[in-house]
């Protein structure tokens, strides 16, 4: 039986027995260079032996499976067995000395405790042996001494110890969460995922400490019992803070481009219903601020938003002007990605493949095919959304960074007019070929690509 020595009371604490039965699998084991099962044990348990070079297990493994997991090449085989855990016997009552006062129903964390009168003998305390986890709680408020505890572990709670977790050894396999019986005594952090102990609420009963499997679980001052736990529930209510901020921030994003599409879209229909040639918009200050006091629930300042309107994607549009298209074709032999369909004598149609580059605009001699976009640009502490009408093939300014590009070739691939060509480790552009319709920047999955200056 193994067994760990207080080093407060020089009692032997027994634990629970562990059998473990291995197999490693030598040949697939000398295929691995980096060997992570090695670094994988909290209490390494498992080396390579220098004599032959072979890994092994000690007889110290206590089961926790993690070299197991960690091994790339299903290498290892455990087979576990464990004990329940040795615990104290159940505090032994002397009805002559209860005087069922309650103070023991009181503070049994468990409910395991009751007054019982059968008639023959005085009214008295009774424990329900199959629920008592021998926490010790009963014995230590008893005020007549009639409760007797501590066979095994006398001393456990002398000398104002508390129950911790080291953190450094934790495996976080949360058995000591499940064999707790005091609701509150364990939590689990919210950044790293392991479990801790709040000394007011714990009853030390030890079954978490007799249940680790890593040995994480100790005694410690209960100064520093406070002290760590003071520090990781601070570390916990700045993580719950920041994520309630996170979430209330990317729920107002949402709100907020809900509204810009609404007033995008309305606005968008006033455009339509009015003569213009070439370029039109409108103030929407009032709109935007009336729209967004009512889903953000405040007070609103147009200009922090500057850089978000500034961002939101344009809308481009492209219509064919069926009186005036003759189906000649022109269109039909410059469109860089086959979106132009022709059914003479009627007038052509344009597919979803359309990129919106504009060259079947330039080339029209009968101004049938009509492309504009609309977009949102804010002037000094004014937004405006507003309308412009494309007659030639777009231009921009193209960049690549070179230090985020990882040379995948998804935008080579996928460039309509061959302007992007992979060389070596690098994507290289090419200006004359480049009809900026912007496929590139859009998927891009690094973010490599930037058009400015995009008209």
């Amino acid at each position: 039986m193994s067994v760990m020595i207080d080093s407060y009371t020089k009692t032997p604490r027994p634990l629970r027995h562990v059998d473990v039965d291995y197999l490693i699998n030598q040949t697939k084991c000398e295929n691995c260079a980096d060997k992570p099962c090695l670094s994988s044990c909290p209490i390494d348990a498992i080396y390579m032996d220098d004599v032959d070079g072979l890994v092994k297990i000690k007889n110290t493994c206590f089961g926790c499976v993690l070299c197991r997991n960690a091994c790339p090449y299903d290498a290892i085989s455990l087979d576990v067995q464990m004990d329940p855990p040795i615990k104290e016997e159940v505090p032994n009552i002397n009805i002559k000395l209860c005087k069922a006062c309650g103070a023991c129903v009181q503070a049994c964390k468990n409910g395991s405790i009751h007054i019982f009168n059968d008639g023959k003998n005085p009214p008295h305390s009774e424990i329900d042996k199959d629920t008592c986890v021998r926490c010790g709680y009963c014995f230590r408020v008893c005020p007549t001494d009639a409760i007797k505890y501590g066979q095994l572990l006398p001393k456990t709670v002398k000398g104002g110890k508390a129950i911790v977790v080291n953190q450094d050894k934790c495996i976080g396999c949360m058995t000591c969460t499940r064999v707790c019986p005091s609701t509150g005594a364990i939590n689990v952090g919210r950044t790293n995922k392991l479990p801790y102990i709040n000394p007011g609420y714990c009853a030390r009963c030890e079954e978490c400490m007799h249940s680790c499997p890593s040995g994480a679980i100790r005694y410690a001052s209960r100064k520093k019992a406070y002290k760590m736990y003071s520090e990781i529930k601070s570390f916990d209510i700045v993580s719950s803070i920041t994520d309630n901020d996170m979430k209330r921030l990317s729920l107002d994003l949402i709100s907020l481009n809900s509204v810009l599409k609404k007033v995008a879209k309305a606005t968008a229909l006033e455009f339509d219903d009015q003569n213009f040639e070439n370029y039109i918009e409108c103030k929407v200050n009032e709109q935007m601020e009336k729209e967004l006091g009512v889903v953000l629930e405040s007070s609103i300042e147009l200009n922090k938003f500057d850089r978000l309107f500034g961002s939101y994607l344009m809308d481009r549009n492209i219509e064919v002007y069926s009186k005036k298209c003759i189906a000649c074709g022109e269109c039909y032999n410059v469109c860089p990605v086959g979106a132009i369909e022709l059914n003479g004598p009627n007038p052509i149609s344009i597919n979803d493949n359309c990129v919106y580059c504009g060259k079947c605009v330039e080339k029209c001699q009968f101004d049938a095919i009509g492309a504009y976009d609309d977009y949102y640009y804010s002037k000094d502490l004014d937004l405006y959304y507003a309308r412009s009408y494309l007659f030639k093939q777009r231009e921009g300014e193209l960049s690549i960074s070179t230090t985020k590009c990882q040379a995948c070739e998804i935008c080579v691939r996928n460039c309509p007019a061959d302007a992007l060509v992979l060389a070596e480790d690098h994507v290289e552009f090419i200006e004359e070929n480049c009809i900026y319709c912007r496929t590139c920047e859009a998927i891009c999955p690094v973010d490599s690509i930037r058009i400015i200056n995009f008209r």
